[in-house]
Formats: structure tokens, sequence, C-alpha cells
């Protein structure tokens, strides 16, 4: 279960509380007041694309990274065509073939 963090509007405490995501916001263990704000401390990492994890605990194999590599390609590509047009990709970049080219 995720842990969120909360301060109490009522008396000031902080305080930390392990729930479900639709579960109801905890009264305070400091004074049981109900009006307690959620307070966003940390922000968790989440990587996509090129940098996100291909393989399993940290480590890949080849098969795995050329894997990752043509499934994020086209999604490359297709943003530089839209910022740059065909022309000027096809030109500069060649190794990122259309997927009508390959």
């Amino acid at each position: 279960m995720p842990r969120y963090d909360y301060r109490c509007e009522n008396c000031g405490h902080q305080f930390e509380a392990k729930h479900g995501f639709n579960d109801p916001t905890p009264a305070c263990p400091n004074c049981e007041a109900h009006n307690v704000q959620r307070l966003i401390t940390t922000m968790p990492a989440v990587k996509k694309g090129m940098s996100a994890d291909a393989g399993h605990g940290g480590t890949a194999s080849k098969e795995q990274l050329r894997s990752k590599w043509a499934e994020e390609t086209p999604k490359l590509r297709e943003k530089l065509v839209s910022k740059l047009g065909e022309d000027m990709v096809s030109k500069n970049l060649p190794e990122l073939k259309s997927s009508s080219d390959a």
C-alpha cells in the first residue's frame, strides 16, 4: 500500500499514513481532527522511451535492447517528421527509416 504524508489543519501535526488510493482520508493521530491535507513530499520517477529499462533488474540482453530500439525508433521518427518534415528527417537521419522503407 502507498504511504501518504499529511498535515493537520487543526493542530499543524505532520504524519504519515499507509492506505489504499480510494480509502478515506485518515484522522490526525494527535488531535483526531478530520481536516487534514495531503502533502506532496517526493515525486516518483517514471522513465519512458529509450531511457526506460528494457530488461529486468537493470540489465538487458542485446535482444532486449534491439527490441526496445525497434519499438521506440518509429515513435521518435514520427515526432521528428511532425516537427522538421519528411525531407529533413530522411536527408539527415537515414538510420531512422520509415516503416514503409523497412
